[in-house]
């Protein structure tokens, strides 16, 4: 029997068993402690996350330093899911950059008391307090310093017309959204004292060119010399002025040549020299009066592929050059038998030299120099101001960049939306490009910061309520006598080309396969929306951040050329949006920052534009 006893195993099990509770229950409390740890972490590092962007925008809004903190403690316990406040201390260290930005952190610990550790900790002799599960985590929120935007707006005639779903005109309605916007930014910017011009806005109004100013007449990134191959591109030169009186190539400029120019000579001839050479006389041309104008400040586009870059302009590269625009006087109207050739831009008394108007002399007549030489008779004081030399010269001067965060700075670009006025064709490449321009830090305006500056965002906002235009003569109703192939504008003629060039500026640069002897008025669209679509990428490459928006464009009216012109333009805004940094689709993929609207929603077009717009001040 005591053999038997001694050779029984099968308690052995049970003891064994009760031996291996005590690791068992361990791993399975480390096991449930740790699951539930981890839970509460994650749960805290999301409300850590959510306070910190939360807090970033009550900082751009203008809060003080302790409304922030008792903000992002209030924020960060109401979003801690099932994790017991008290047990989660947060530390709220703000920005103290002098010149604003900087980085917003946030540090939260947490005291995790586990749920079976504490047995454990017992039955191995030990103080739960040595099993203590406390962490930290921390959430970094790098605060934007600047905003520089460019409100690129069409001033085309068709602003005028009477906006969809409204009985208001779209320039009155454009006017009122683009106020609304600037005073949105304003109210943030003006908030955030300790940030050095913390938004500036630039407004560049464009119809079928811009104006950048005429108080830029003299600066060193104008054409002052004739350099550029695009500025004598309308005028046949060398020619006799008059006695002893040339104009022709001289030491590699083009100058007045000759005694008969008293002091004027050896002067380089150029289109600035033009308008101040052009003088109305009396009596018979015995009494100067007063110069017949003045340059107004609109320039023509620069030969490809300039027209779609921010390059700075150089000696090195004459083309770079911005050249002054200067609208030919177009051949006389009246035949010698009275009837009428009619001309589009007629507005000087041709030369004498010329003894009647044939079809054959019509191009000899507009690019005449003589004429504006002669007995020049005052053009009517109620003239149309983008008539004469000054055709297709029809928007109100660039506003550069200004800070928006000053009375004086908002009161600015206030008064200069309010100043725009609806008239003229639509050159949305032209717009686009000088809105990059006026953001940039180099010539011709320097009022944006360096591209490697951190923390400022650049932004170009667009808006046009048309297709890209460029009219043949026929369009108006005229026959195009000199061949010319178009109205002058921004490219100057379509059937001009520059100094040494093959192609005119319009067909600059096209893609292979595009038909460059079509002058319609629908290939010409299309040149312009290639033109567009390259200056978009261009400028998107150099940290560019576009918004276009599309006003009251509706492909489904019209004729089916109207309906495919818009379409196009709609295509092409479309593509040339920026994608948000901020906002995903249902599908996750970032929002295009295209905006489709009619005139009755344009105010809410522009709110949500001011969303966009404060979201980037807040979060890289």
């Amino acid at each position: 029997m005591i053999r038997r006893f001694w050779n029984d195993r099968r308690g052995s099990y049970a003891i064994l068993t009760v031996a291996a509770m005590v690791p068992i229950m361990g791993a399975l409390a480390l096991a449930i402690d740790y699951a539930e740890m981890s839970r509460q972490r994650e749960a805290t590092r999301n409300a850590l996350d959510a306070a910190g962007i939360a807090t970033a925008r009550r900082l751009v809004e203008g809060a003080t330093d302790d409304q922030l903190k008792t903000y992002a403690l209030d924020f960060f316990r109401a979003n801690l899911r099932q994790v017991d406040p008290a047990k989660a201390t947060l530390i709220v260290t703000l920005p103290n950059s002098p010149t604003g930005g900087g980085t917003l952190k946030l540090e939260a610990k947490l005291k995790y008391d586990p749920y079976f550790l504490p047995v454990v900790a017992t039955l191995l002799g030990k103080t739960s307090a040595s099993y203590r599960l406390d962490f930290d985590a921390m959430s970094e929120i790098r605060l934007k310093n600047t905003l520089e935007v460019a409100l690129v707006l069409d001033n085309s005639g068709s602003m005028d017309f009477t906006g969809t779903g409204t009985g208001q005109k779209r320039m009155t309605l454009l006017k009122q959204a683009a106020t609304q916007l600037v005073d949105n930014m304003s109210k943030q910017a003006g908030q955030m004292k300790q940030i050095e011009r913390p938004v500036q806005f630039a407004l560049v109004p464009f119809a079928a060119s811009v104006n950048i100013g005429a108080n830029n007449a003299n600066e060193p990134w104008m054409d002052l010399a004739g350099l550029s191959p695009v500025h004598y591109e309308n005028f046949d030169l060398p020619i006799t002025i008059g006695t002893n009186k040339e104009i022709k190539s001289s030491g590699g400029a083009i100058k007045k040549i000759g005694k008969g120019w008293g002091s004027q000579e050896n002067e380089t001839f150029t289109r600035f020299s033009l308008y101040r050479d052009m003088l109305v006389y009396a009596n018979n041309g015995k009494t100067q009066t007063k110069a017949y104008t003045s340059w107004r400040g609109c320039v023509e586009a620069r030969p490809a592929p300039y027209n779609e870059l921010d390059t700075a302009p150089t000696s090195s590269k004459p083309e770079t050059y911005f050249v002054p625009m200067f609208a030919p006087d177009e051949w006389d109207k009246t035949r010698s038998n009275g009837s009428d050739y009619t001309a589009l831009n007629n507005w000087l008394t041709d030369s004498s030299s010329f003894s009647s108007f044939t079809t054959a002399n019509a191009s000899a007549r507009l690019r005449d120099v003589r004429k504006y030489y002669t007995n020049i008779q005052p053009y009517g004081a109620t003239a149309p101001a983008d008539t004469g030399p000054h055709y297709s010269c029809s928007t109100q001067p660039i506003t550069p960049l200004t800070d928006v965060s000053k009375d004086t700075g908002l009161a600015t670009v206030k008064s200069s939306i309010t100043a725009m006025i609806a008239d003229g064709a639509t050159n949305v490449p032209e717009g686009l490009a000088w809105g990059w321009r006026v953001l940039s830090s180099a010539p011709p305006f320097t009022g944006g910061r360096p591209d490697s500056e951190r923390g400022n965002d650049k932004i170009v906002i667009i808006l046009t309520d048309g297709a890209n235009t460029y009219y043949p003569q026929s369009y108006f109703g005229v026959t195009d006598w000199a061949s010319v192939k178009s109205s002058y504008s921004a490219y100057g003629y379509a059937g001009h080309k520059p100094s040494g060039a093959s192609d005119t500026r319009l067909f600059m640069g096209q893609p292979s396969g595009f038909n460059k002897t079509s002058h319609t008025t629908d290939n010409y669209t299309l040149a312009m929306n290639n033109h567009m679509a390259a200056t978009c990428t261009n400028a998107k490459d150099g940290g560019i951040l576009i918004m276009t928006v599309a006003l009251d464009l509706d492909a489904t009216v019209g004729t089916a050329a109207e309906k495919k012109a818009t379409q196009s333009q709609i295509d092409g805004l479309t593509a040339c949006a920026s994608e948000s940094r901020t906002r995903r689709d249902a599908a996750g993929k970032p929002v295009k920052l295209f905006f489709n609207t009619t005139s009755g929603d344009l105010a809410d077009t522009f709110k949500k534009i001011a969303d966009e717009l404060s979201n980037l001040r807040i979060v890289s």
